[in-house]
Parts: structure tokens; C-alpha cells; sequence
């Protein structure tokens, strides 16, 4: 579809009876007391089911209508060509001039993908055996450093999706684990995560995993300058060492081959990637090799499987039965016809502690945006603000705004349903998961119903002034996720069905999910700030930053 074709769908879709109506709906009171009162099959329609995940989302303030025009909408903006669009390898990725590829990483070996007449699909398999390759190396213990010790930790440094991703899923499915090494994350610019870590850990049995799309990224370089000087620190100690530091204690991931070899990672020791990698998409790559050595290379193929059968589903399935797209749509009709600009995700499970902060990465660096492809100004919200926490933290973190704030905030839930079935001998584990789950259920039901969740207050109205600091208002819509049990195929179909969320939300906006821009800049900047540091200057840019640097230079002399 050429950018004349598309713009021309977007201005049809903009003018469209369906966002029309849409935005007339918008405007009319919801209340999600009177919707459940009104309809008792509403959490029948209004749910939906794919593999181990089940979707509730009759708590959402909308209605039949609503939904009808939403996927007609969809079908007004050709969300179905957008979705073959992705999947089958054409330049999604406008401004960068490329495919977005991240759903490849997951295919089949059986499968065949040409991209410029390249089978993309036989290129990640040859990387994905590497990657087998190297993970059995270090937890066979095959892998030794300088002294000829095993490996017994192994530190990822990457930063943004190169660690954010394999970060997540690492602690997710870390009751999967099935080796005593040691897997550890550092993304911190300022040395605090690698300092901290360093104290505790033995050199001489340390590998690093070097995680950068580009091997230029300041943040990662910089903590893998301070872990090679820390390593030769104790190698040169040890006569004819030092030359084999490299070799035995560092493996690289990039797409620039070249320079993974100017910094020295050995040729045997570079896993590559590719351009149309985004780094919030890719940790079914490469980039999941510490995944790998923590779970084993099977279990991280069923990872790539979850993913996979949400790929499947999320291109065969009914738009009216279909999640990614369900989920996306209701997001488009919360942030842009509602404008409900805020959104929590509460996972009630602490293997998913480090969720909320990916899918905020996931959604906002994809979905901040203000132009469509073509660069025309976007009229309306898009993406919206997105954090989210444990939801047993944040009931006694945030949730008092979420209750009695005063402003609407979509919230998704996300909790197993099962989980310690085979700890007979901790029953008390048992009771805790189930009362995890109640409060799931209880909470989405008082922020959607408010004072009226409670039969026997249902009635009473507020009397007096002096009562209403006890006034809970409800409807703040939200979606439940339920996930049958947590293994690496439910997760990777978890994590597959956020990523075609943020696709459709971007093909009903019309921008681009798969650049970032926005980015840019301030990595320029502080390239500039960092110079005049250095060089001891003033006078460079505007008075604050001049004062602030004046500041920094007085107390570090």
C-alpha cells in the first residue's frame, strides 16, 4: 500500500460515519452500574478467549454499539491489509524504510519469509542455533574465564528493549530455571546497578552479554568499559592472562558486526541481529540469550511458540473474537473518543513485577507520537500515560487516586489462575495465591461499580459533606486478563498479544509504532553537555543549564 493509498484510507476513516458516531457515543453518560444492570449476557458477549488467555472486558464503558462501530472503523482503516501488511515482511516502518520483522523471530524453521529476496527465516534459525550453541556452552559449564574457572554469573548490559525485555521474562519464568548460574541486568548510565554488582561477584567466573543494536550506545559501552577494567584489574595479576579477558568474558549482540570487533568480542562470540529489530520487540532474538541460559534453549522455544500462536490468532481470528485487535480498539476508544489519558497495568502476580515497566516502553515509545505517517498533525489523544505496579503493591501505592482521584484511569488486570497446585506440603502458599486472586476480582469490581460494589451500601447516598470522604465513585473501566498458568508459551502469547495491541492502536491513528524519533535529540544533547564538561566551558547554552553546569563545576574541583 503506497503512502497516496494510505493517506487517502486515514482521511476516509477521520471522516467516516463510524468515528463520527463514535465520537457522538463518546459524548453520552456511561455508567457501568446501569450497563450491568441493564444486560444480564454482557459478560458473555463481552469476553474472549485464545489459548491460555482469557479476556473480560465488560467492564469497559461501552456497549454494543460502541463495539459494532469500533470494528467497523477497524475495517474502515484496512486494519486487516495493515495486519498482513506486518506479518508478511513489507516496510511497515515508514520513516526508517523497513520491515518490522519481530514476528519472524518466532516462525517456524519449517517456514520460509523472503524479504528482498532473502529467507528472513533461515537467517534467525542460523542465529537462534548460535545462541543454543553458546547458552549450553555456559551451563554445561563448558564456558570457562581466565583461570580456567566455570562461569557461575552472567551479566546482561544493554538498556531500553535490550534489557527491559530479557529482564522481564527472565524473572517472570524464573521458577523455570533449571541451572544455579546466576543471571544479573545492568542498565543504570550512572555505574549503580554494575558498581553494586561487582562487590559481590567473582571475576574470574563472570561473563558479560554486551546488548546493542547499534555497539554505540553510550549507556551500554560505558558499564561495559567499567566490567572490562574490572576484569583486567584482577586478570593482569595472573601472568599471560590478560590477552584472554576478552575472549572468555564477553559475547556481543548487534546488528554492526565491525564494530563488535573493534571493541575486541570475538568473532565466535558475536550473535547478530538485524535492522528491522526493534530493540522493544526484540527479545525473541538474540537479544534472549540470557532467557536462554537461565530457562534452557526448549523452554525458550516455547516462549517463541506463545508468541507464535498469538501471530496465528492474531491473524485468522475474527476481529470480533480476536484480542489483540479487542484490546487495541478499546484503547483507541479510552484515550481518543473518551480521553481517558492515563492507563494502569496491575498484574496480580510478582513474577510479572517487571511487566508494567516493559509495556510502558512497548506502548509509549511505539504509540507517543503526534503526526501520521505523513507527517500531518494529529488532532486528537493518542497513546496514553502508562505505569502500572504488583497490584497488592499499588493498592497501597496509587490505587486511592484510582478510587477517589479526579480523573478517569483505564486499568488492565492480569493474573494466573493456577499456580503452587503441586506444593502439597505449603498449603498456606495455596491460600495466598487465592486471596492474590480475590483482590484481582474485588478491586476492577470497586473501581468499576464504587459505593454500589457493596450490596448493602448500594443504596445510600452520600448524606453530608463529612461522609463523602468515604464516596467511591467506580467507573473506571478496566480489562481483566487471565491467564490459565504461567509457563513460557502463556507468557510468550502474553507478551505477542501487547505488542499487535500497540500495531492496531497505531493503524486506527495512522502513525508509525516502530520508529522513535523522539529519542533522538536528547541523546545528541547530552553529547554536546558532555563536551563542554569536559573542556571545563561556560556560556554554551541557555542561562540554566549554563548555572547548572557552573554549579557541578564548582563542587567537583
Amino acid at each position: 500500500m503506497d503512502n497516496i493509498n494510505r493517506h487517502e484510507i486515514y482521511q476516509s476513516a477521520r471522516s467516516s460515519e463510524h468515528w463520527q458516531r463514535l465520537q457522538m457515543l463518546s459524548k453520552q453518560p456511561w455508567s457501568l452500574v446501569g450497563l450491568f444492570a441493564q444486560d444480564d449476557s454482557r459478560t458473555t458477549r463481552f469476553s474472549v478467549r485464545a489459548g491460555a488467555l482469557y479476556m473480560d472486558y465488560s467492564k469497559q464503558c461501552m456497549n454494543e454499539q460502541v463495539l459494532e462501530n469500533l470494528l467497523q472503523l477497524a475495517e474502515s482503516c484496512e486494519l486487516t491489509t495493515r495486519i498482513n501488511a506486518l506479518l508478511q515482511g513489507a516496510m511497515v516502518n515508514t520513516s526508517e524504510q523497513r520491515a518490522a520483522l519481530h514476528t519472524a523471530l518466532r516462525l517456524p524453521e519449517t517456514a520460509t519469509l523472503n524479504v528482498d529476496s532473502q529467507n528472513v527465516v533461515a537467517d534467525v534459525h542460523r542465529s537462534l542455533t548460535q545462541v543454543a550453541r553458546l547458552s549450553e556452552r555456559v551451563r554445561h559449564g563448558t564456558w570457562r574465564g581466565f583461570s580456567g574457572k566455570a562461569i557461575t554469573d552472567v551479566i546482561n548490559i544493554g538498556v531500553g528493549g535490550s534489557d527491559l525485555g530479557p529482564l522481564m521474562a527472565t524473572t517472570a519464568l524464573d521458577e523455570w530455571a533449571d541451572t544455579d548460574i546466576e543471571v544479573h541486568f545492568v542498565s543504570n548510565m550512572d555505574g549503580t546497578h554494575l558498581d553494586n554488582l561487582l562487590k559481590h561477584l567473582n571475576p574470574e567466573t563472570t561473563l558479560f552479554i554486551i546488548s546493542s543494536k547499534s555497539f554505540g550506545t553510550v549507556d551500554t559501552l560505558s558499564n561495559a568499559k567499567t566490567a572490562l577494567s574490572w576484569l583486567l584489574a584482577t586478570a593482569k595479576l595472573r601472568a599471560g592472562t590478560g590477552s584472554s579477558v576478552l575472549r572468555r568474558h564477553f559475547i556481543g549482540i548487534s546488528a554492526n558486526s565491525e564494530k563488535m570487533s573493534a571493541w575486541g568480542i570475538h568473532p565466535d562470540h558475536q550473535l547478530q541481529l538485524w535492522e528491522w529489530v526493534g530493540g522493544r520487540f526484540s527479545l525473541w532474538s538474540a537479544i534472549g540469550l540470557a532467557i536462554a541460559i537461565r530457562i534452557g534453549m526448549p523452554k525458550f522455544k516455547e516462549l517463541l511458540s506463545g508468541a507464535h500462536s498469538m501471530d496465528e490468532h492474531f491473524a485468522e481470528a475474527d476481529f470480533a473474537e480476536n484480542l489483540p485487535v479487542l484490546l487495541g480498539l478499546l484503547a483507541v476508544w479510552n484515550s481518543t473518543f473518551l480521553q481517558v489519558n492515563a492507563h494502569t497495568v496491575l498484574p496480580y502476580d510478582g513474577r510479572l513485577s517487571y511487566l508494567p515497566s516493559y509495556l510502558t516502553q512497548l506502548e509509549m515509545e511505539s504509540n507517543g507520537k503526534s503526526v501520521t505517517r505523513q507527517g500531518d498533525d494529529i488532532d486528537y489523544d493518542t497513546c496514553p500515560v502508562l505505569w502500572g505496579e504488583i497490584g497488592s503493591n499499588a493498592q497501597h501505592a496509587f490505587y486511592q487516586l484510582l478510587h477517589q482521584g479526579t480523573q478517569q484511569v483505564s486499568c488492565d488486570f492480569i493474573a494466573c489462575v493456577r499456580r503452587y497446585r503441586d506444593n502439597v506440603q505449603n498449603a498456606s502458599l495455596q491460600q495466598q495465591h487465592e486471596l492474590s486472586l480475590a483482590n484481582c476480582l474485588a478491586q476492577s469490581r470497586v473501581l468499576a461499580f464504587g459505593n454500589a460494589a457493596i450490596a448493602d451500601i448500594a443504596d445510600v447516598k452520600v448524606a453530608s459533606d463529612a461522609d463523602k470522604y468515604k464516596y467511591y465513585r467506580g467507573n473506571q473501566p478496566s480489562t481483566t486478563l487471565l491467564i490459565d498458568e504461567l509457563t513460557p508459551h502463556s507468557l510468550g502469547s502474553l507478551i505477542a498479544l501487547y505488542e499487535h495491541k500497540v500495531y492496531v492502536m497505531a493503524s486506527i491513528w495512522d502513525i508509525n509504532p516502530f520508529d522513535q524519533w523522539g529519542v533522538e535529540m536528547g541523546k545528541q544533547m547530552a553529547e554536546s553537555v558532555h563536551a563542554v564538561m569536559e573542556q571545563g566551558a561556560g556560556g554554551q547554552f541557555d542561562s540554566s543549564t549554563d548555572q547548572l553546569l557552573q554549579h557541578i563545576k564548582q563542587l567537583s574541583q
